[in-house]
């Protein structure tokens, strides 16, 4: 990098499995004009594929194994010091599966964001496409929101819809929700990385306004 260019906004990604989300970021992240630089990936399962796709873009990782802490905030510490240790400027959930502990969602406010698979804030929590599909919506989709003390609870930032039809299953919706976050998730980080998106004291600020609703892609 020539010394006039300016340093790039350091994304550091956190997964627990195959890490789809992951790669899609990863592709993004390779095109020319993409405004940050995937500097880290952490899981908390030695196994997790998400290590391999790291990997094969030659991108650094860390594992740390949450069956090796006694207790969920000595998991915390240890994640936040090997995170520090890299200086991120954006963490991004992307199937990380562990309930962050409030010191540690707060060390990084403002700068960490999450993937949900609902429109939230319908649908919280696990088995969002079965829980769909039984109360018989026809819209759903997935959001993407900064992370606050709430589980899946800080506001959202930008939400994509797909159309239930009478045929779905929950692994049939997965895979359209899944879909939509690939497209999603590197939009709402090329946002950030360029200033435009921040975090105020319960909102979205979009270009420096308060966004009174996350931006919504239609189902095609």
């Amino acid at each position: 990098m020539k010394a006039d260019q300016p340093t790039l906004p350091r994304i550091l990604v956190l997964a627990s499995g195959s890490g789809t989300n992951l790669q899609a970021l990863i592709d993004a992240s390779r095109e020319r004009d993409f405004p940050g630089q995937i500097i880290a990936v952490g899981c908390n399962r030695p196994n997790a594929f998400a290590l391999e796709r790291a990997a094969q873009a030659n991108i650094e990782t860390f594992v740390i194994d949450h069956t090796k802490y006694g207790s969920r905030e000595e998991f915390d510490g240890a994640l936040m010091a090997e995170i520090r240790r890299h200086n991120p400027d954006l963490l991004v959930l992307a199937g990380f599966m562990r309930i962050l502990t409030t010191d540690f969602v707060r060390a990084f406010r403002g700068k960490m964001l999450n993937v949900h698979p609902s429109l939230l804030p319908d649908y919280t929590g696990l088995n969002t496409h079965k829980r769909v599909l039984e109360a018989g919506d026809k819209l759903h989709g997935v959001s993407i929101h900064f992370v606050t003390e709430e589980l899946d609870g800080g506001p959202v930032i930008a939400q994509a819809e797909v159309n239930v039809t009478p045929d779905d299953t929950p692994e049939t919706l997965a895979e359209k929700v899944q879909e939509k976050e690939h497209i999603l998730y590197p939009i709402v980080v090329r946002w950030f990385c360029e200033g435009r998106i921040q975090l105020g004291s319960d909102y979205v600020a979009f270009d420096g306004e308060p966004i009174g609703k996350p931006t919504r892609l239609p189902d095609n």
